[in-house]
C-alpha cells in the first residue's frame, strides 16, 4: 500500500476529495449528511452505507498520503 501511497501525487488525492469526496455540492455534500446520519444512528440502508463508503474513500486515501509524508518526514 505504501508503495501506491507514494505513486499517488498529492493534487490526484486532492482532486478526488474536491469531486468525488464533496460530491454532490448541493444542498450538502454525501459525505458530510451520511456522517450526520452515522451520528445519529440513522445509518441503516444498504445504499446510505455504501454512500458513506464511496464518498469517504477519497478522505481516507488522502489522511492516509498525509499520515504516511508526515512519518516519513517529506
Amino acid at each position: 500500500m505504501g508503495g501506491l501511497l507514494d505513486r499517488l501525487s498529492w493534487g490526484t488525492a486532492v482532486l478526488l476529495v474536491v469531486t468525488l469526496g464533496l460530491a454532490p455540492y448541493l444542498p450538502e455534500p454525501h459525505i458530510w449528511e451520511k456522517l450526520r446520519m452515522l451520528a445519529h444512528g440513522g445509518l441503516s440502508r444498504t445504499i446510505d452505507i455504501g454512500d458513506l463508503l464511496l464518498h469517504g474513500a477519497p478522505w481516507l486515501l488522502l489522511a492516509a498520503k498525509c499520515t504516511r509524508a508526515t512519518l516519513r518526514g517529506t
